[in-house]
């Protein structure tokens, strides 16, 4: 976070903000958020799809929503 509140105080010297962004990708990739994936679990994702059409879709159905 100390990196992020620098970007916003360099503001005006270009060649400052670019170090400091470099910074926050360093630290990015570190904790994971960016860069390759580190994991290999080669299980299907199903970010991005309706529960109705997932192995999920009969847990969510017995879930008391509301």
């Amino acid at each position: 976070m100390s990196a992020r509140r620098a970007v916003r105080d360099a503001k005006g010297d270009s060649d400052r903000v670019a170090q400091i962004r470099k910074r926050v990708d360093d630290a990015k990739v570190s904790l994971g958020e960016r860069g390759p994936v580190w994991w290999h679990d080669d299980a299907p994702d199903f970010n991005r799809h309706l529960v109705k059409n997932t192995p999920y879709a009969a847990w969510y159905e017995k879930l008391s929503l509301g």
